[in-house]
């Protein structure tokens, strides 16, 4: 890890740094949350190691603790990171012979991000690993602190925790809202969630959502047609 640093260029370093310092405070929220939310300390710090998806993670344990069920849960978090699979694809070149399934499990948005950003080969895998690694540590190590320290908590509300699951899985949807079509998808997505939470169970109003994709395709469409 040491000489994967050494190879970083210094601004890209430094910034990589940050990410990773940040992903710590994260992942407290996250075990904090979950533990004093009612689930059992082991379950945050095993997802953060098995799974080790922030959106995912959040998505799960917001749905089960408001009541919806395990397979609304599971399914809305495979969802959630099924935009893992084309980052997957893009950056497959960083994943020496040996290292790929490894490498497959700790990708987030931000090593991806942080990969391509990258020309040179050498950069572009120092980056990669990097970041991954780093996070993965930081994530873990994060979560260990928080799910301790959310034992110690009897009411999220009142030190406003009840708030970042949705605050956090909004930041990370912030930065994709960066053309048409996925802001169309967003808009319909949220619609469709709000009109049909009173009537459904928790979960399932997140999973109908999922409409905002064919709203996205169809507004595609229809500009392909105007512009012919």
């Amino acid at each position: 890890m040491r000489s994967i640093w050494r190879t970083l260029d210094p601004e890209l370093a430094r910034d990589i740094a940050l990410v990773v310092a940040a992903c710590a405070f994260v992942g407290m929220s996250f075990g904090a949350i979950t533990v004093s939310s009612g689930l059992p300390v082991w379950l945050p710090m095993l997802m953060s190691v098995v799974v080790f998806a922030g959106a995912a993670q959040f998505m799960f344990v917001a749905i089960v603790v408001s009541g919806g069920s395990l397979i609304a849960a599971v399914v809305a978090g495979l969802l959630v990171n099924t935009r893992m699979l084309p980052l997957g694809f893009a950056i497959g070149d960083v994943h020496a012979t040996g290292w790929r399934r490894i490498g497959s499990h700790v990708i987030t948005d931000e090593s991806a991000a942080f990969t391509l950003s990258q020309r040179d080969p050498t950069q572009r895998r120092a980056a990669y690993w990097a970041c991954s690694i780093g996070l993965f540590v930081c994530w873990n190590i994060g979560t260990l602190i928080g799910a301790f320290g959310g034992t110690i908590i009897s009411d999220t509300n009142a030190f406003g925790l009840d708030a970042a699951f949705p605050a956090v899985l909004l930041a990370l949807l912030l930065p994709s809202l960066d053309n048409g079509p996925t802001r169309r998808a967003a808009a319909t997505g949220v619609v469709v969630a709000l009109a049909t939470s009173p009537f459904l169970t928790a979960g399932m109003p997140v999973l109908l959502a999922l409409v905002g994709v064919l709203a996205s395709l169809g507004g595609d469409r229809f500009a392909g047609k105007v512009a012919a």
